[in-house]
Parts: C-alpha cells; structure tokens; sequence
C-alpha cells in the first residue's frame, strides 16, 4: 500500500513538475485569457444634419445594434452554434468552422447589426466565450431625400459615395480599447497593474448647407417636370452666388440609402451634379462672351457678319437659329440672344487680335479663362467626391485646335460638371469673384452648431465692369425668350440655354442630345441672390434647352425666389 501510495503522490508531482514547469506559459495564457476582458471600444458615427431656417436638423442618424463576438479558446462550439445559429440567423457573417479553426484566437465578430430583442435573449443564454458590443446602424429617416448627395454605410460600416464616402474619415472617427482583469460574470474589475483603457473618439457631426426644406421641394418639382416633359433624368442645383454654398443638390431618380442593395445597378448611386462630367453646351457662351469682354476686344453693340455657318479646320460651324432676319451685320447681344455659334466664335478671333482667325493667342486667353478663372475642366475643392472633366490645353500636339476651341465657346468639344458650372457663372454675375463651392457649413458639438468662417473669394475671374455688362446681358436674352409673367416685375432674372449633342461611339450622335439652362436672379438693382442649373437627359432621347430645360428651371426660379423672401423692387 505504501507503494501504491508513493507511486501516486510520484505521479502527481511529476504532474506538477510538468504543468508547473514545462507547460507554465501555456497555462499562465489559458489563466490570463479566463481572467482578462479584451474589449474594442467601437466609436460612434458622426450624424449628418441639413439646415432648417437657421437651425441644424439631423437627416442621418444611428440606431443601436449589437455585434456578437466569440472567443475560441474558451468558447464550446457545441454550445455556441446550437444556441446562438437561430437567433442571428441572416444578421452571421462568418462561418463557424472559420470561427473554430484557431483555437488560440480570442476575438472574432459572427455577427453584426444584431437588432435589440435578439441580442436580449443572447445575453440570457449567458455563454461562456460570448459577448455582445452595442455598436450603430445608419438611419435615414428622410427616406430618398437627397440620397445620391448623402450616400449610405456598407454592411462593413464604411461609408460609400457623397458625403458618406467623401467624409468617411472625419464621421467614422476612432475606436477605444479596453483591457481589465474580470470576474466570473464578465464583470471588469478596477483593479491589476495591465489595465488598458483607451477611450473612443466619436466621428464628427457635419452641418450641411443644404436646406432641407428646398431639397425636398427641388427634388418634388424634379419628380413632377420629369413626368410633364416627359425625361427620365433631371438635375438641378441651387447656389448662393455671394459665397459659394450650395442650398441644393439634387437628382432625379434617387434610391433609398436604407435599402442602398435596391437598386438596379451601381449608376443609381452617382451624384451627377459633381460626378458626371459633360458638354454644358451653349450655356458656356456666357463664359466665351465674359471672356471677350473682360480683354476688352467686345462689348454687348459690337458687330459681327452672320453667314449662318463657317468652316475651321474643314469643320463646319453652324447655327442652330437660320432665320434669315439674323443674316448679315448683327450686333453680340443678338449672338447672345438666339445663340449663333458662329457669334462666340468670333469673340474667340477677337481675343487673338484677329477678324478671321484662331490664333494661338486667342487659345491661350480663352484657356486662361475657361480653365484658370472660371475653373472649368478641373476639380471645385467641394467636399464631395467630384469629377474634372477635360478641357483641350491651348498648344495640344493635334489636328484641329482652331475648330476643337471654336466648340469649346459653345459648350463643345469639352467636359464640365454642374458644380464647376455654378460656381463659374456665380463669378460672372457676383462682380467677378470666385468661391470654391461648398456643402459643409459647419459641425455640431455638444448640441451647438459651430459654423465654419466667413468664406472669402480666392480669385478674381473678371473685372466688376464685366460683371456688370453680362448679367445686363443675361437678363436680355431671358427677357426676349421668357414667357409673359415668368418674371414678375421687380425681380432681376437672366439665363442661358444649352443643348449639347452626345458623343456615342466616338462621333456626335444625332438621336441624343442633353439639355441645360443656368439662370441667376435676385431683386432688381442688387446682385443676384441664387444661382440655379438644370440638366435634362435620357439616353436615346433628344432634349432641348429651350423645350425642356427652361420650363424646369422656371419652375424652380419661382419656388426658389419665394422661399428665400425675395422681396420685389417697389416703383418709386
């Protein structure tokens, strides 16, 4: 019996010698994993707030859910699959064998946007090796309002296009850690010499410059002038030419961010106002015509001879209007009017000094302005994601400059996108001042709005002079073509058409074309209050700016100048 007794208390020791000494940090690791509580502190999502009046409103929000996060080495797989499988059914993200494959791996997330309820009867089952973290899910109680400017959150919590993807870092901010010695019920403990604790730091909170109110009204008289002239496709932004902010930016169709999955392809998420690079078209004389004013080579009675078409380079220039009244010896503010390409080509001669031709110079000053000044052709600086289009620089090693820059004044021949557009004609009619456009007026903190500074212009793109001479000369060509009562007596409203062929197959197609109109306005006698562009397309579809584009804008012009109280001037 003793020896029976000195052969056990020998296989205990040796037992203990082994665990003790050979096996210590294996144990030391499965002791500390039983005793520690490893937790990352997720950071809360900055919210997304649109302004209503005065006051900063949210529009995107978040919604508590949980993650489920189990830890292999001390969790039964067994017991987990069983009893965790039903519960998060849809909401599992890894496959258990995955989960199981390294033992000695002690976090991985099975789950995620956990709704309340499941996760209540998670906690119930009190499994060992299983923990939930309260974490947030993207709510977009507006439903489709301004979704293709605001964008949604994937399935793994990144922000993807408009202001989601374009600040995703600034709203998704950083996550804290915590590291503390437990008790048995997963309770920390304030007490050891290894406990971490490295708070989260919330994302931050974007005031937008839109206003909710006119988003929503803009994106509804989208909706219903898209059914009237029968289009699918609308566009339109509103922008405060004095300072460069955009009050809204919307496209028709949108989607629901909710459900960013519904859709029929990823072309519904893109915000065409800044991503989608185009040729404006006729609009783009306004620039052409500024240009040639500014240099001091045309004034708005300055003549020209029409002969309804020319050629440059073997390409023939022609007008869309072919009245014969328009034939012959007319003055630039006719050109302007009923937009005669062959008017804004020959501003672009006079800014080479010549009455024939497209000199070297004149491509160079129309660049200058086109690409330097107005901005066309390359990136705004708004906080979105944005496209820079492309603009034929003035000494390009190919055929057919003179007739590539005699589109160009037409709106052809190149791309912009709306933004860059806005805040070009912004600096024509606002004394020739440039603003970088901007959708962000500031941050929520602590409940309080904290607005960004004033914003001041970073260039003059043309004299006050100038300036002066092209809204008068926007506000004739609106009067000639508007209807009777568009615009009230006492408003101060111009415009400009664009209708712009389509390149299909690397030629202009001739069963598509885009229409656009820019128009300013404000009170008689004071600078423009709101800048206004409209876009209307559909693929295989001919759209007109004077047809389609117009009456959208009218509409817009209408409920815009209400809105903002613009009061008429009175008669004295």
């Amino acid at each position: 019996m003793r020896l029976g007794l000195l052969a056990a208390m020998s296989i205990i020791v040796v037992r203990l010698f082994f665990i003790q000494i050979i096996q210590h940090d294996k144990w030391a690791e499965k002791a500390a994993a039983q005793q520690t509580l490893q937790n990352v502190l997720p950071a809360k999502r900055g919210e997304i707030y649109m302004m209503d009046g005065n006051e900063p409103v949210a529009v995107v929000m978040n919604a508590t859910v949980y993650t489920v996060i189990v830890d292999p080495m001390l969790a039964n797989r067994e017991s987990v699959e069983e009893k965790l499988g039903s519960l998060i059914k849809d909401k599992q993200i890894a496959k258990w064998d995955d989960v199981f494959a390294n033992r000695t791996r002690r976090y991985y997330i099975v789950a995620k946007n956990v709704e309340r309820k499941a996760a209540e009867q998670i906690a119930d089952l009190d499994l060992t090796g299983v923990w939930l973290q309260s974490n947030t899910k993207r709510v977009y109680p507006e439903g489709e309002l301004a979704s293709n400017l605001l964008g949604f959150v994937n399935a793994e919590g990144i922000g993807q296009y408009g202001i989601e993807g374009a600040l995703n870092d600034e709203l998704t901010g950083e996550d804290g850690l915590l590291k503390t010695i437990k008790d048995i019920n997963n309770v920390a403990l304030s007490i050891g010499d290894d406990n971490v604790k490295i708070a989260a730091k919330d994302g931050e909170n974007v005031v937008l410059t839109i206003d909710r109110t006119m988003q929503h009204n803009i994106e509804k008289i989208l909706e219903k002038k898209s059914q009237e002239i029968g289009f699918k496709n609308l566009e339109a932004i509103v922008m405060d030419p004095n300072n460069g902010e955009v009050l809204a930016m919307a496209n028709y169709p949108g989607y629901d961010p909710a459900n960013f999955g519904n859709v029929e392809s990823a072309a519904a998420y893109i915000n065409h106002v800044v991503e989608d690079p185009f040729e404006p078209a006729s609009v783009c004389k306004t620039f052409a015509f500024a240009a040639a004013t500014d240099l001091g080579v045309m004034t708005p009675d300055k003549t020209f001879t029409n002969f309804g078409e020319i050629t440059i380079d073997g390409w023939p220039i022609r007008n869309a209007e072919q009245g014969a009244n328009l034939l012959g010896t007319q003055t630039m503010q006719t050109a302007f009017n009923y937009s005669l390409n062959t008017g804004s080509t020959q501003a672009l001669r006079w800014m080479g000094g010549s009455e024939t031709e497209i000199t070297q110079t004149a491509r160079e000053k129309l660049y200058e302005y086109y690409f330097n000044r107005f901005g066309l052709g390359h990136y705004t600086g708004i906080e979105l994601y944005e496209s820079p289009g492309y603009l034929v620089e003035p000494n390009a090693d190919m055929y057919g400059l003179a007739s590539t820059y005699a589109n160009m004044t037409f709106g052809q021949n190149m791309q912009a996108t709306m933004v860059q557009v806005a805040a070009a004609i912004s600096s024509v009619v606002n004394g020739g001042k440039y603003y970088i456009p901007t959708i962000v007026a500031g941050k929520m903190v602590n409940g309080e709005f904290i607005a960004n500074e004033e914003r001041e212009p970073v260039r003059q793109t043309i004299s006050a002079q100038t300036s002066a001479s092209m809204r008068e000369m926007l506000y004739n060509t609106r009067k000639m073509w508007r209807s009777n009562g568009t615009d009230p007596v006492g408003y101060y409203v111009g415009g400009k058409t664009g209708t712009a062929q389509v390149i299909k197959d690397g030629a202009y197609s001739m069963d598509e074309t885009q229409a656009t109109y820019v128009g300013v306005g404000g009170k008689e006698g004071e600078l423009p209050s709101y800048v206004i562009m409209v876009r209307v397309w559909e693929e295989g579809k001919l759209a007109g700016g004077q047809e389609h584009a117009l009456p959208v804008f009218n509409d817009l012009k209408n409920y815009v100048q209400n809105y903002l109280r613009i009061q008429p001037k009175t008669a004295e």
